[in-house]
């Protein structure tokens, strides 16, 4: 079982960070990297045309590996938005089609969707619902009109968790696409390709894969591994680790998912630290980090409901919304765990809570101390 990890970082113990879902602090071992990678540009004839693939490489295996997929569907992108537009400009929606989010997801997953809409004159569908119901919701919005279904494994805002396993069943059914978020997920939550199924995912490098802000990953399915990226970038063509054979122009991508990598794939510093922080989540793994999670917030849970607190659910341990009772004012609540130097945040209606390894018993009795203090 892991035990805490708060060596790893440079968080203070005075501070509480509860916010990962926010950005992940830096770990010791991938600030170290990234400075390392910066130097290489002192001396530019030290860096060596495999030093251009090398690393990239790495990213795809690690990533692959963390969702049971097959790295040659990896691309490395800068961002969830780029990930998103990137398989929308390479979908086929009809007129009078609809496309079905969930309401209040994230904009970089709502935006591409908005923009083929309106080219296509289909329709969105944005689900409303509330915890257990919003995943029989976004079922019963799937139907045979639907091209596209996007959406993430849990909300952004209060971490209602979504079964996208019946969802992509759903979608399948209808011959929908299945368009993922993992952002708020992937790297502490256990997730299979294989077992969802999901077209396409999408995840942002800063958050739960402990990464560089600027990086993310793209996964595909193979329905998009013949599609047509976002750019025309020389390093993902055929050869193009043929240096000398540059000028040797063709048509052809490298295989697999590489055609969507963004150019300057491999900025070394963004990449050797996306190296560091994958390899990090991998040896932990997200069920142990679930178990870990789990265990901090056992005994808070129960006492934030006797207080009249509200827990949207379902949930998993590392992100979750907290409901402030109506008798508590939430602004003075949000400023009192600031000068207890809590830091959460509030999404929507909802104070969200997202622990990590490197949290302990003292940050949760700090948080459950404030929610009393503030309940009374």
């Amino acid at each position: 079982m892991l035990t805490c990890q708060r060596e790893k970082f440079f968080l203070p113990y005075e501070k509480h960070y509860l916010n990962c879902a926010y950005f992940s602090p830096l770990m010791r071992s991938v600030e170290e990297a990234g400075i390392e990678a910066l130097k290489l540009k002192r001396e530019p004839a030290e860096i060596t045309p495999t030093m251009f693939f090398e690393g990239a490489d790495r990213v795809r295996e690690l990533f692959a590996s963390l969702i049971n997929g097959r790295a040659d569907h990896v691309a490395i992108i800068p961002a969830a938005s780029y990930g998103i537009a990137s398989i929308a400009r390479n979908i086929k929606v009809g007129y009078g089609d609809n496309l079905v989010l969930i309401q209040g997801q994230f904009p970089s997953n709502v935006y591409s969707w908005h923009r083929l809409a309106e080219s296509t004159g289909a329709a969105i569908r944005m689900v409303e619902g509330h915890g257990a119901n919003w995943t029989q919701r976004v079922l019963e919005s799937i139907d045979y009109r639907t091209s596209v279904v996007a959406m993430g494994i849990v909300h952004w805002t209060d971490g209602t968790l979504f079964d996208v396993k019946a969802i992509g069943k759903r979608a399948r059914d209808v011959g929908a696409v299945l368009i993922i978020d993992g952002t708020q997920s992937i790297g502490a939550l256990p997730f299979d390709v294989h077992e969802i199924q999901p077209d396409a995912l999408v995840c942002s490098g800063y958050k739960w894969l402990m990464g560089p802000y600027g990086t993310g990953l793209l996964y595909v399915g193979e329905r998009f591994l013949d599609g047509i990226p976002l750019e025309e970038s020389w390093i993902t063509r055929q050869g193009s680790d043929n240096f000398d054979g540059l000028l040797n122009y063709t048509n052809q991508y490298r295989p697999g998912a590489i055609r969507y990598d963004r150019g300057q794939t491999t900025s070394f510093a963004h990449t050797a630290m996306m190296v560091k922080g994958l390899e990090q989540v991998v040896e932990w793994q997200p069920e142990n980090i679930q178990t870990y999670c789990a265990s901090l917030i056992a005994d808070f849970l129960p006492s934030a409901q006797n207080r009249g607190y509200k827990i949207a659910g379902p949930y998993r341990p590392h992100l979750f919304g907290i409901g402030v009772p109506t008798h508590v004012n939430r602004q003075q609540l949000l400023d009192q765990l600031t000068e207890r130097n809590i830091s959460v945040s509030l999404r929507g209606d909802a104070i969200r809570v997202s622990p990590h390894v490197y949290n302990n018993a003292a940050d949760i009795d700090a948080l459950q101390d404030a929610l009393v203090s503030a309940a009374k």
